[in-house]
């Protein structure tokens, strides 16, 4: 679905402990940033269209800040303008979208087995308000730009969202011990790896299904 954000979404719903919160987003971290450096190149290999590599960066790269910067690299690398990125933006954020009903799911879940087992849980506490104020941006965008406001009005928004994913992805590099990731974290990190790779061949299996590769 997404990186860091669905392991924002879904932490407090399971109740994870920082430690297991910040393996999970080291790991999806760590192969994001792979992909973004090596898809471009992979995308020209295979001779992927603008269009195939715009659905091939939204779909096979978890993090929204990963799919950026990969779908930039290949816009700069075939001077496209903001072409790909912005099919692979549309991508991505429509994936994002499946964290409301995961996190809904999940936090319906710990209610119930909360109550059997006798415990309280405040479900209001639990539920990650961020899903309800992306929800009311993207309305708010959605009427703005129907009532005819330019697109240009949001352009500050951009630059600053932008700047606050870099030191969001600084944060967690600051954080992360990758040595420590190594010898702690195998299980995870071949899983993570199974995850990337076979998220990445399912994608190119689709676009060769579609006749878009």
């Amino acid at each position: 679905i997404c990186g860091g954000s669905a392991v924002a979404a879904t932490a407090p719903v399971i109740d994870a402990s920082d430690e297991e919160i910040a393996q999970a987003i080291s790991v999806s971290f760590l192969f994001n940033i792979a992909a973004a450096l090596i898809f471009p190149t992979l995308g020209g290999l295979l001779h992927l269209s603008n269009y195939g590599f715009g659905l091939f960066a939204g779909t096979a790269i978890n993090d929204t800040s990963s799919v950026t910067a990969a779908a930039s690299t290949w816009d700069a690398l075939y001077g496209l303008g903001s072409q790909t990125l912005d099919k692979a933006v549309t991508v991505k954020l429509t994936r994002t979208l499946a964290i409301i009903p995961i996190t809904l799911v999940l936090a319906f879940v710990r209610t119930k087995r909360a109550k059997t087992d006798g415990t309280k849980v405040n479900f209001k506490k639990i539920f990650p308000m961020f899903i309800l104020y992306f929800l009311l941006a993207s309305v708010i965008t959605t009427i703005c730009v129907s009532a005819g406001v330019s697109a240009s009005v949001f352009t500050p928004l951009k630059t600053l969202s932008k700047f606050l994913i870099v030191m969001a992805m600084c944060a967690v590099g600051l954080n992360t011990n990758i040595v420590k990731l190594v010898k702690t974290g195998g299980k995870p990190l071949i899983m993570g790896f199974c995850c990337w790779v076979g998220i990445a061949g399912m994608s190119l299996l689709m676009q060769h299904v579609l006749g878009i590769w």
